[in-house]
């Protein structure tokens, strides 16, 4: 059993790292993802490291994140998307549909406009125009206001007519 030390430990340098991200210190955020792990892996902490390595560009450490976030928690839906993120980003189109179809199955994911945006990217990239305008539509009924579903669902729209 780990200690309750441990995990609030593991807390501190998850918080941090996340602001060490989102203020652009990726190096560092890198590291305190690192310590937040070693004090207590969560699925969380691992999904967010991958996140922060596909900002660096290291993409296939980004997915090895997201698989261990997965083994630690398979119903955590964020690291499916994620991978199917960065699938994409690898031009595996084919592969990214199975991995964003597991987020939207996934019981403990509150983001399923992401993984229908992404589908959807999927579906245009491969030229299944229909297919990806019911994706960004589905990304829209959840989230009216996501602003790269409106872009992406009213440019598609404005080719095929």
């Amino acid at each position: 059993m780990i200690s309750e030390p441990g995990l609030s430990k593991a807390q501190e340098y998850l918080q941090k790292a996340f602001r060490l991200q989102m203020e652009g210190n990726l190096e560092e955020a890198v590291k305190n993802y690192k310590l937040s792990i070693d004090c207590f892996p969560t699925a969380e902490a691992h999904t967010y490291l991958g996140w922060t390595y596909s900002f660096m560009g290291q993409l296939d450490d980004a997915i090895e994140e997201c698989k261990k976030a997965i083994y630690i928690d398979p119903d955590y839906g964020n690291p499916y998307n994620d991978i199917g993120s960065y699938l994409i980003q690898q031009g595996n189109y084919d592969e990214a549909v199975m991995w964003l179809e597991l987020a939207l199955k996934s019981k403990r994911y509150d983001a399923h406009h992401y993984a229908h945006l992404n589908l959807g990217r999927v579906f245009e990239l491969k030229g299944m125009w229909f297919e990806a305008l019911d994706e960004y539509r589905k990304a829209l009924d959840i989230e009216p206001n996501y602003e790269i579903a409106k872009k992406l669902y009213y440019s598609l729209q404005g080719k095929l007519n």
